[in-house]
């Protein structure tokens, strides 16, 4: 029988992360990688509740060696295995006028938008591009915010992390695509209804459904090698933009 293929998604919690595992394990065997077990426990409960496979790994995508770590785990864990996609939903926020930001606050952002999308992609890229005669092309998506395009008073720390991390994936996605593997970067344009924003008032359908950005993921996956998106936007119809 052949091996179940892979989708690693660094970066999962009650949210969004959790939608997009929950997604992709209707087809794939799931990898979760978070810093901490008790962002990663929930994720794997769900998806095994929901009949699908999961597995998760302590992971800080800010450092190489844990990186470096996970990757060797998952090797060891489904040897031979494809990968067939990889999302890279890690983020870290930052809200502060620039002159009391500090240089930590800095170098905790890109630490994760930066560094982070760059360690993923060296660590996927190759196992993606191995992942032969799968039923849709090797796929990695990025997810990005308003801040990728538009940096904003206060904002402009996480801005720069959410930039640095459109740029590295539009590179990507025009030196890689020829090569088979799909890159997509998706600006999720609005406040997600996610468990920490529950208490946030808005107007009804103001806020982004979590299952619709993991549906939306699986779709720019499905794209055939013709069509391959590399950004798409994602909006509540009464977001101003």
């Amino acid at each position: 029988m052949p091996t179940k293929p892979l989708a690693i998604i660094a970066g999962a919690g009650t949210g969004t992360g959790l939608s997009i595992a929950h997604r992709f394990a209707r087809a794939y065997n799931v990898i979760i990688l978070s810093r901490s077990s008790a962002s990663i426990d929930p994720v794997i409960s769900a998806v095994e509740a929901s009949g699908g496979a999961a597995y998760g790994i302590p992971t800080d995508v800010s450092s190489e060696a844990s990186v470096t770590a996970a990757f060797s785990a998952i090797k060891a864990k489904y040897p031979g295995s494809p990968t067939a996609a990889a999302v890279f939903n890690a983020g870290s926020w930052n809200r502060a006028p620039f002159l009391e930001t500090a240089l930590e606050d800095w170098e905790r952002v890109f630490g994760i938008q930066g560094r982070g999308a760059f360690l993923f992609s060296k660590a996927t890229i190759p196992l993606l591009l191995a992942s032969k005669h799968l039923e849709y092309p090797p796929t990695l998506i990025f997810t990005g915010a308003t801040a990728s395009v538009k940096a904003s008073a206060n904002f402009t720390v996480f801005a720069a992390g959410k930039w640095a991390t459109r740029a590295l994936s539009q590179g990507l996605a025009k030196e890689f695509g020829p090569q088979g593997v799909h890159v997509s970067h998706a600006i999720i344009d609005g406040v997600i209804d996610v468990p920490g924003t529950k208490e946030w008032a808005f107007d009804a359908d103001a806020k982004i459904s979590p299952d619709a950005i993991a549906d939306a993921y699986w779709h720019l996956h499905t794209q055939p090698r013709t069509t391959f998106t590399w950004e798409l936007d994602v909006r509540p119809y009464a977001e101003k933009w």
